[in-house]
């Protein structure tokens, strides 16, 4: 069975402590068999304050992230203050040197901060909640933050923006280590979201737009419609009443990406689902899903997640 360590430090936010525990704690195989154990510790083995009116009690010290095939650590406000690598606490660092190399290392929120100074970040792309990112880059220059999105996979280490986001990633983790179908039945059971694409914008302070103004949604709604179809930008921007150029500002205030790219992505979830959950043929899976050929259904999965639709099928098929 899957390890997963959640590592609690001073202050951390109790929110995000717990949402490991809800989402892999509820993944289970279709016998009702649990795939993950979910281990709650802390670097010394004893109670911490959290950012609420309580303190939290468990009985793992930092030995447990030695075992882990997955570490998790949630956010602390003060993990904002390990501004540099020789500011990282001596106790966590000890804490961090347990983990193997091998396992996933998952920061939620802040803790992005902690991953940063021990140098696991460098060269990589990451996020954070938005309101920290540009402090998160000119504290640590050789990460490449992205303050738009609302989770980071890069293989071995993930990292997510605040809040609500923490539970969007550790959803795709397991979608990611046991397809959708697992996923969604926790989400169901979460009474969450099965599936906000890590590229989703986060929720950034900027003008509200007059109700007049919002035209995307629509357009995006009635594109999922029809997949299938070659949508261009005309079509896109004809629907939402707009001009190319206005249509692709606001699509890109709203999702976080160029309307090519959702439109990419979208494809690629809906083919991802088809072949998880379909018998129908690699071609016909590429026309549902607007690829029009099964060649370059390859290649955009390729490019997407590094494997071939028939590996994908064999691998998550429900």
């Amino acid at each position: 069975m899957h390890q997963v360590a959640v590592l609690a430090t001073d202050g951390v936010m109790p929110f995000e402590l717990s949402t490991p525990s809800k989402i892999f704690g509820n993944a289970c195989d279709d016998a009702g068999r649990p795939l993950y154990r979910v281990t709650t510790c802390t670097v010394s083995g004893g109670p911490v304050r959290t950012a609420a009116d309580f303190s939290v009690t468990v009985t793992g010290g930092a030995a447990a992230l030695s075992t882990a095939d997955t570490v998790v650590i949630p956010p602390a406000e003060e993990m904002t203050r390990i501004t540099g690598r020789d500011l990282l606490p001596a106790d966590l660092a000890n804490a961090l040197g347990q983990v193997r190399p091998d396992a996933r290392l998952v920061s939620l929120c802040l803790a992005s901060y902690v991953l940063a100074a021990g140098g696991l970040l460098d060269g990589l792309r990451a996020t954070t909640h938005w309101r920290h990112a540009e402090h998160l880059r000119r504290c640590y220059p050789a990460i490449d933050v992205d303050p738009g999105v609302l989770f980071v996979d890069t293989g071995r280490i993930l990292t997510s923006a605040g809040a609500a986001a923490a539970v969007d990633l550790c959803l795709h983790i397991v979608r990611r280590d046991h397809g959708s179908g697992v996923a969604n039945r926790v989400a169901r059971n979460s009474v969450v979201p099965p599936w906000r694409d890590g590229g989703q914008a986060q929720y950034i302070e900027r003008p509200v737009p007059r109700t007049a103004d919002n035209g995307t949604a629509p357009t995006r709604g009635w594109a999922l419609d029809r997949l299938d179809q070659a949508l261009g930008l005309d079509e896109l921007a004809a629907h939402a009443g707009m001009s190319r150029r206005t249509f692709t500002r606001r699509f890109r205030a709203e999702v976080g990406q160029s309307p090519g790219q959702w439109l990419t992505g979208q494809r690629i979830d809906l083919a991802r689902h088809l072949l998880e959950n379909t018998d129908l043929p690699v071609d016909r899976i590429a026309e549902r899903a607007g690829f029009g050929t099964a060649t370059s259904l390859r290649q955009h999965l390729r490019e997407a997640i590094a494997v071939s639709p028939n590996a994908y099928r064999r691998t998550f098929r429900a």
